[in-house]
């Protein structure tokens, strides 16, 4: 029995990674100094949560056939440094997800955006036909326990390819660990700033990305997106490249429908953005063995992935959704997606500030004209998380100005964020949430509930 131990056990992708390697029969231990739901529900159930919370050197061993290393934990930390010591393998999370993954087809949904949606999307057909795959997904799936599944019998290893880094002591982007015989890309549009400081840099990433590809392998990737097309025709890796585009569609009484070779499909999504995904998706699916009309079929009951445009409540004339939004390019293509599909609704996008890019004002003016359409926005930071990145304020007025939305308001209050959420009217409405924050600890069931009364 294989022993592993996590430095960071906690992490959205590392617990669930522990909790694949023990479905897999192998002895997990690990440790980390904060650990939050859901992962200490899920580690607890299966009896991996750590005894008690800090870093142990004395668990690093020389009877551990490997540590993973995640990207909470600081180069200096204690077991980090026992393990070098002892010369045991140390492990990235995308270096082992290869690990387990080498003597399978490896297909992988790369991109700045849509990364999530579109493998969500080729999961729930492949589960809707009964077809088995191992996977690495970044959300929680209705109809899957885990965001990871590994098996020694499966044939293919779907992978969500994420560019930012692989761990502490590893700079690479993950998504280069991954070495594909089958990958997507859905788009690319400068992200992580932090670590790619220009745009040039970050699109260097996926040109690397690109030649990791197997040769023979295939490139599917979305022709509307004049950079990567450029990339793509510079390669010269001898991989197969299938291009797509944004399928037509039309929207009527509040439903979006596919138009196909065999009719209109009605969808339970929505969105250019979404209808690209869509279209990508397909190319994959029909890789990994499922035609076209069976993709249809499957991919009418498809309703999005948790917090990728999903509707948290409705009332009889009131829509909540909540989006991961955060990047630029994200925020502009969510929040047209909504303008276009609820044109007959007063509609508010409230985005709030919350990562190291869009809490950098040399970055804020990517920002201009992505919430145009939207009938009002609120944009929300908050000091304090200012501070923890050791930034100075950033003024509302170069907000304002960065945006360029008429009908802006900015808060840097929760309270009175909250204040103004819950005072409003939200009849004949939409509002649409973007973060990967809480809002200053926004209360969800409440607003919840004040949507469903509308």
């Amino acid at each position: 029995m294989k022993h592993i131990h996590f430095i960071a056990i906690g992490g959205s992708a590392m617990h669930n990674l522990a909790l694949a390697l023990h479905g897999k029969g192998y002895r997990v231990s690990g440790s980390d100094d904060a650990i939050f739901d859901p992962s200490k529900s899920k580690l607890e159930k299966a009896g991996l949560l750590p005894e008690e919370l800090g870093w142990f050197p004395e668990k690093i061993t020389a009877n551990l056939d490997g540590v993973i290393l995640g990207m909470h934990a600081k180069k200096d930390n204690p077991e980090l440094l026992a393990a070098q010591a002892l010369g045991l393998p140390i492990y990235s999370y995308p270096e082992y997800l290869y690990e387990q993954s080498k003597d399978k087809t490896r297909v992988v949904i790369a991109g700045s955006h849509g990364k999530t949606s579109i493998t969500a999307m080729v999961l729930h057909v492949l589960n809707y036909h009964d077809q088995e795959v191992d996977f690495m997904v970044g959300a929680q799936l209705k109809g899957f326990e885990t965001m990871v599944h590994l098996t020694d019998h499966n044939d293919f290893m779907l992978i969500e390819g994420d560019e930012y880094l692989s761990s502490p002591i590893d700079l690479r982007p993950k998504f280069l660990w991954y070495k594909p015989n089958v990958t997507l890309i859905s788009g690319i549009a400068w992200d992580h700033i932090n670590v790619f400081p220009t745009l040039e840099s970050y699109e260097d990433q996926f040109r690397q990305y690109i030649e990791t590809i197997v040769p023979g392998g295939a490139l599917v990737y979305n022709q509307d997106d004049a950079v990567l097309t450029r990339l793509v025709a510079l390669s010269q890796n001898t991989i197969r490249k299938q291009g797509y585009q944004t399928p037509p569609a039309f929207i009527e009484d509040g439903i979006t429908y596919l138009e196909t070779p065999e009719g209109d499909l009605p969808l339970s999504i929505f969105g250019q953005h979404n209808l690209a995904n869509l279209a990508g998706a397909k190319w994959i699916c029909q890789l990994m063995g499922i035609d076209e009309l069976d993709f249809y079929e499957a991919i009418e009951s498809f309703g999005g992935a948790a917090k990728r445009l999903e509707k948290v409540a409705q009332g009889n004339s009131a829509h909540l959704f909540k989006d991961f939004a955060h990047a630029p390019s994200k925020v502009k293509a969510t929040a047209t997606a909504v303008a276009e599909q609820f044109s007959g609704f007063t509609t508010l996008a409230c985005l709030e500030l919350h990562t190291y890019s869009s809490l950098d004002p040399a970055f804020l003016p990517q920002y201009k004209h992505c919430l145009n359409g939207l009938d009002e926005a609120f944009v929300f930071y908050d000091p304090e998380a200012l501070k923890i990145k050791g930034r100075e304020p950033i003024a509302v007025a170069e907000i304002e100005a960065a945006f360029d939305h008429p009908n802006l308001t900015v808060f840097t209050q929760p309270e009175q964020l909250h204040q103004a959420l819950f005072e409003r009217n939200y009849r004949q409405s939409v509002l649409l949430m973007m973060s990967s924050g809480n809002y200053g600890g926004l209360d969800w069931t409440a607003l919840a509930q004040l949507i469903e009364g509308a």
